[in-house]
């Protein structure tokens, strides 16, 4: 059994829709990672029902802390500090975390980290990659945010650019649902993407200017939906293979280019990508592409730490730990959160 001395932290997470705690020896030795998802509750509705998702992690944050502990073989005595995802997100499932991680740190009298859940998709870098070197220029790219950003150190953050409507993942899923292909709408999108032409169609790519770094998705959302409607107006029929793979080829182009750009402009050598959508296949190999081509070194984690996880929460907290930034008994849910 670990020993009293090493830094141990358990990690919550309950921003959306996924329940999930993480114990961290050391800030790189992961004892437990446990995520219970909720996808096939919310399948029939097409997207995250906010009160259910509440609900579901109320009826799972406790049997996942003490299977995590079961698992690391630990008990809450051995713990050093407890973290906790305080926002961007749910109100009412980052308040389920938030209370239970509140209450466990207050009767055990454990420090208490609240992080910022975007700060925690970048540092599941952190759980992999160890040679990273800063500056470098993060892409956060998700259900709910995209986001160029200059990381300077731990906690340090520079925005550079961000979305100015819908977030990249935001419209996977929308075009996805349009296209009748189900929920979660990215992944599926991805794998029909495969089966066609990314030249196929001329769907529109939103620059914003040459040295602009903000992102704009809704206009090419809506070449999608207008081109569906005038198929189905005509009785036309639509290749979807081709649709997606030109859909995912103009959100991916101008995520790519921007990144590499702005890292150009800034002279960074490192660009790390995080969040849902740093999952996506396609993202991942023209991102590659354009690193090794310009000199870039290129990071992003695993498939299982680019989705929604506590490891990510308990790597960032880390951080916090070892700088003594603990959060207050006052601390509570921030929907709209902002890391930079």
């Amino acid at each position: 059994m670990l020993g009293q001395k090493k830094e141990i932290i358990m990690a919550v997470e309950t921003s959306c829709d996924e329940t999930a705690v993480a114990i961290l020896a050391e800030g790189e030795k992961l004892l437990s990672n446990l995520v219970a998802s909720q996808i096939k509750v919310h399948q029939q509705f097409g997207g995250v029902v906010p009160e259910i998702a509440s609900r579901k992690h109320l009826e799972q944050i406790n049997r996942l802390i003490s299977l995590a502990l079961e698992e690391a073989r630990l008990t809450f005595t051995e713990l050093s500090a407890l973290a906790v995802t305080y926002g961007p997100g749910l109100v009412g499932a980052l308040l389920v975390g938030v209370s239970t991680v509140k209450a466990l740190a207050y009767s055990l009298q454990l420090p208490l980290l609240g992080i910022n859940h975007l700060e925690g998709h970048l540092y599941a870098n952190w759980l992999v990659h160890k040679d990273m070197e800063f500056p470098l220029v993060g892409l956060i790219v998700s259900g709910g945010h995209t986001a160029l950003i200059e990381m300077r150190g731990h906690g340090e953050y520079l925005l550079l650019g961000q979305t100015q409507d819908d977030a990249a993942g935001e419209a996977y899923d929308k075009v996805a649902r349009a296209m009748g292909l189900g929920y979660p709408g990215g992944p599926l999108l991805d794998a029909l993407a495969r089966e066609g032409d990314g030249k196929a169609l001329d769907l529109p790519r939103a620059w914003l200017g040459e040295d602009n770094y903000d992102f704009s998705f809704s206009g090419l959302k809506t070449a999608v939906l207008n081109y569906l409607n005038r198929a189905v107006l005509k009785g036309e029929k639509i290749n979807q293979a081709d649709l997606a793979a030109s859909f995912q080829a103009s959100v991916v182009e101008v995520l790519v280019e921007k990144t590499v750009r702005v890292a150009q402009k800034k002279g960074l050598k490192s660009v790390l990508m995080a969040g849902g959508v740093s999952a996506n296949s396609f993202l991942r190999e023209e991102m590659e592409k354009r690193c090794q081509t310009e000199g870039l070194k290129l990071y992003y984690p695993p498939v299982e730490f680019c989705t929604d996880n506590a490891a990510m929460i308990a790597c960032a907290a880390h951080y916090h730990y070892l700088k003594g930034e603990y959060a207050d008994w006052d601390l509570n849910a921030v929907p709209q959160l902002r890391l930079y």
